[in-house]
């Protein structure tokens, strides 16, 4: 590896490193749990990912949106059950990666990836608002002002850096720049340790002390699953967009199985399951972290932090943190998905504000799912439309229908429109070669019309149906003649 490559990994990491902290702490307390557990999740998933995933560069840990899924197992059962979730959970995901179901993600048409894009960036910045209260109360006055101004600094020093030097990377700069400012100065502002204290030993191999019984798994598997789910798609969804901004390619299935195994040893040694997370990818190639090393170095410094550096990591005023967060969710948010609305589809419009609303009020599976389940509608929709039939009289007076487009279950009644039984003549011919059978409902519809002529005392013959056709009517147990 080049020095130079070497160097900027190593300082992305750093920036990266420090960019985790808050956020798996505030998704550890969402969830009902000792902040450690979410540094811990943090420190294992993060440096596991980077050494061994399909995707270098991208930064995984204790992320927000598995956070929420997991708050009512956490609260009605416990720690220790959680614990089982995140071992059953990597399980599914190492399952999911093994039989090579990470192409899957092709499936996610582009608005929704657009809507999921920004959804997350929405909600990273509104997770940032939460630091400006005091308790349920919202600061004012003072401590306000002084929070605002070291917010719109931090963010400052991240714009115009760059413009300056790109030696080293603007957020470590701000960050470090503004918690000097405040030490030297003695500003009175939040810090870090007014969160939580960080201070702790390594993680110990504990397994969950839980009955290992039927009940047990009926309790965790359908949290496990919903776990896997969220953090498979955020993981892949985070790949593809890395994929863009590196312009280069990453492999789905060993970022899936490398995911995996990460939460299993993070379930086993105490902490929070986990999955990628956009925010701090954002900040580690903005950074300039390309490779493994970015990824190793920032969980590496976690534990390091939780160990050594608690006294000193715990004066970073919260300002300088939210701050970043408030640059990456702007540099997250899919800009170019304002700028095509006149230019794209009304549909694909609809799409893309329906997955960032969904995303921001519900939770990212659900808004995935929604998304695909919209564009897949409007697909059908569009294809039912593009069927149409040339028609014209023979010279032997009987008539040829020459069909054109897509049957499947959407387009059966436009099919059966384009013909007339009642006053068509003796004999007609309907002639295939343009035609694709595509699902039962297409084998229905040709039966249909075939009873159709038949009732009318007519004979209706079939050409050119493609191999394809022919199976789907041997199999539904139809003659082709």
């Amino acid at each position: 590896m080049k020095p130079i490559r070497l160097r900027a990994d190593v300082l992305a990491g750093l920036t990266t490193s420090f960019a985790l902290l808050p956020e798996c702490i505030a998704f550890a307390l969402v969830a009902h749990l000792n902040p450690l557990m979410g540094l811990y999740g943090a420190f294992i998933i993060c440096t596991l990912t980077a050494l061994f995933g399909g995707r270098p560069g991208m930064v995984s840990g204790a992320a927000g949106s598995m956070a929420v899924v997991i708050v009512a197992l956490v609260v009605q059962h416990g720690v220790q059950y959680l614990l089982a979730t995140v071992l059953l959970g990597g399980l599914i995901m190492m399952a999911f990666g093994l039989l090579r179901l990470g192409k899957l993600v092709r499936m996610v048409p582009h608005p929704v990836m657009l809507g999921f894009v920004n959804g997350l960036a929405i909600i990273i910045a509104l997770a940032q608002l939460e630091h400006f209260k005091s308790g349920e109360d919202w600061l004012s006055g003072t401590p306000l002002y002084l929070m605002a101004g070291l917010v719109a600094l931090t963010m400052a020093i991240v714009y115009i850096l760059p413009r300056l030097t790109r030696a080293v990377p603007p957020a470590l700069v701000a960050i470090l720049g503004v918690g000097l400012l405040v030490y030297l100065f003695g500003l009175p502002t939040r810090t870090l340790g007014d969160m939580a204290h960080i201070a702790g030993g390594l993680p110990t191999f504990a397994l969950p002390d839980i009955p290992w019984n039927l009940e047990t798994l009926r309790i965790i598997a359908p949290y496990a699953i919903l776990m896997a789910l969220v953090g498979l798609l955020e993981t892949l969804l985070t790949l593809n967009l890395t994929d863009e901004i590196t312009e280069t390619r990453g492999y789905p299935d060993r970022e899936c199985v490398a995911l995996g195994a990460a939460n299993m040893v993070s379930g086993a040694f105490g902490g929070m399951g986990g999955c990628a997370m956009i925010g701090q990818t954002v900040i580690n190639l903005s950074s300039g972290g390309r490779g493994r090393l970015s990824g190793v170095v920032a969980g590496v410094l976690i534990l390091l932090f939780i160990l050594f550096l608690s006294p000193l990591i715990e004066r970073i005023p919260l300002a300088a943190l939210v701050g970043v967060m408030f640059v990456v969710s702007q540099q997250t948010f899919a800009w170019v998905s304002l700028r095509v609305v006149n230019k794209v589809p009304l549909n694909d419009v609809l799409v893309i504000i329906a997955v960032t609303t969904i995303t921001v009020f519900t939770d990212l599976a659900t808004a995935v799912l929604c998304g695909i389940i919209i564009a897949a509608l409007n697909f059908a929709w569009q294809q039912a439309r593009e069927l149409y039939a040339d028609e014209h009289l023979e010279a032997d007076g009987s008539k040829l229908y020459r069909l054109h487009g897509t049957l499947f279950f959407a387009s059966t009644t436009p099919f059966l429109n384009q013909f007339d039984p009642a006053n068509d003549p003796a004999r007609v011919t309907l002639d295939c070669r343009h035609l694709s059978f595509v699902d039962y409902s297409a084998i229905a519809a040709l039966k249909t019309l075939r009873e159709r002529y038949a009732k009318a005392g007519k004979h209706l013959q079939v050409f050119h149906l493609s191999e394809r056709c022919k199976k789907l009517l041997k199999r539904a147990g139809e003659e082709h003649h």
